[in-house]
């Protein structure tokens, strides 16, 4: 894995996976955490995402990791803020591509974020989706 700018973005994806023992993914993504954090990774992350991961886990998961979420994880990240003009360049994203592909809006911000805010930083995710807009995603 590559990292020039020791900034990784992550996706609800891999947050998921990293703390639902029962997700398929959830070894690969403890595996990657423990790497980011001996090479000193910063995790960036959007609202956008921190908002759907604590969704996804209070109704697919439990409140408690909700929170333990809320509470550990989320004091640990670089949270990437953003202006209208990333909003609209997502919208131009999502009315381009989400007639063919399975994209959420979410991801159609986080792909502009990541283009334009982070460098083409490079992406955690467990979601083939990312992939498909042309990010540098691991786990390949």
């Amino acid at each position: 894995m590559n990292f020039p700018d020791r900034k990784v973005f992550c996706d609800t994806s891999f947050f998921f996976a990293s703390l639902v023992p029962e997700d398929t993914n959830y070894d690969r993504a403890g595996e990657i955490l423990a790497f980011c954090n001996e090479n000193a990774l910063t995790l960036c992350t959007t609202w956008d995402v921190i908002s759907e991961t604590v969704t996804l886990l209070r109704y697919r998961a439990s409140y408690r990791t909700a929170v333990e979420f809320l509470d550990t994880v989320k004091t640990a990240l670089l949270i990437v803020r953003y202006d209208d003009s990333v909003r609209d360049a997502a919208g131009d994203v999502f009315k381009k591509l989400a007639t063919d592909k399975r994209l959420s809006f979410c991801d159609a911000l986080s792909s502009v974020v990541i283009s334009s805010l982070l460098d083409g930083a490079p992406c955690l995710s467990f979601d083939r989706d990312f992939r498909s807009l042309g990010l540098t995603v691991y786990p390949a």
